[in-house]
Order: C-alpha cells, then sequence, then structure tokens
C-alpha cells in the first residue's frame, strides 16, 4: 500500500470530504453493508412485532401534530452523517444521535439487506432509514405506514441529503421500501 498525503482545503464541505475518501478506500467502513447473517426466530418476532408499536407512537404523536424522534446511529467522525441529522431536524424531525464506532450490529438487528448499506441508519417509529434518505421520503412512510421494514438508499449518492456538493450535482437515486421478506421495491426517484 501506498503511503499518501492528503491535503484537505479548510474550507471543503463535510460531504466534499467524505467523497474524498470514499475514492481513496474504494468503500469506506461506514458505507459497508453488513455481512449476511440469519437472523434468530426471537428476532424476527420483535421486528414483526414492532410495526405495531410504531403505529400507536405515530398515532399518538401525529394527532397533536409532531414528528416522532428519529434515533440516528452513526460514526463519531462522519461529516456527511452529520449533514443528514442537520436536514432531518430542518424538516422538523427531533432527532437523537447515538455515535458508535461499529454499526454492523446494529444493521444486522434491524435486518438491513446485504447490499443496501450506507454510512447511518436510522430508526423511526419502527421503521428503520439507512443513508441519506430524504426527509419527504420518510414522511411519506409515516403516513403511509405500509407493512415493511423501512427504506434503504444504498451508498452515497450525490445530491442526496448530506450529500450536496459546492457545485450543485445531483446524481439520480431511487429509495427503496424494504418489505417484511427483505424484499426492495422503488418507492421514490429522486
Amino acid at each position: 500500500m501506498t503511503n499518501t498525503i492528503i491535503s484537505i482545503n479548510p474550507g471543503m464541505r463535510a460531504p466534499a470530504i467524505c467523497l474524498l475518501l470514499v475514492a481513496m478506500t474504494a468503500l469506506p467502513a461506514c458505507a459497508r453493508a453488513p455481512e449476511p447473517q440469519i437472523a434468530s426466530s426471537a428476532l424476527t418476532v420483535v421486528a414483526e412485532a414492532a410495526p405495531q408499536a410504531a403505529t400507536s407512537e405515530l398515532a399518538s404523536n401525529t394527532r397533536v401534530g409532531q414528528l416522532p424522534t428519529v434515533l440516528v446511529h452513526k460514526s463519531p467522525t462522519c461529516g456527511c452523517c452529520t449533514a443528514w441529522v442537520d436536514h432531518m431536524r430542518q424538516a422538523g424531525f427531533p432527532v437523537e444521535v447515538r455515535n458508535v464506532d461499529n454499526l454492523d450490529p446494529v444493521k444486522t438487528r434491524l435486518g438491513i439487506p446485504y447490499g443496501k448499506g450506507s454510512c447511518h441508519t436510522a430508526e423511526v417509529a419502527g421503521y428503520f432509514v439507512e443513508g441519506h434518505v430524504p426527509a419527504t421520503d420518510i414522511k411519506r412512510l409515516l403516513a403511509q405506514q405500509p407493512d415493511a421494514k423501512g427504506l434503504v438508499l444504498p451508498g452515497m449518492p450525490l445530491g442526496s441529503p448530506g450529500m450536496e456538493v459546492p457545485d450543485g450535482t445531483v446524481q439520480p437515486f431511487t429509495v427503496e421500501l424494504i418489505d417484511r421478506q427483505g424484499a426492495a421495491t422503488a418507492f421514490a426517484r429522486h
């Protein structure tokens, strides 16, 4: 392996730094999908029961016009994850952040499908939200309350919330809905 010295401009925005790191490492630890593992039957029962509890929590919160709290699991040093947290707060969500060094156990516990990982994982009202999913898609998920595990936006597409770049480049991306069996279908195209 070659040693490389990198100079980061102090004015460089966090997403640009993340992109630089992605380019250097091909797939950083924060964006790696969890290894496929077989969930125990006890975990499956808990995961299937979560949406009912989430539905009643969501119903009580939306009656008073409040959005449910988003719990975000992220690396303590990830700037683009922090930018996504800011996006969620600006959209009106209360956000709790848990900085962790290894996201794999969180992704495994929640059932993030192999190959659908990103740099942070969130939980909201019994659903998971993987990656830089726009707040509007999460609000739609909560309004529709599908029988599903959650939403994923694999990778770190340019222009997605938290991955904005100075020149305004936006890569087309598709947010996917993960059903109870782990199958993905398109939920929103941006």
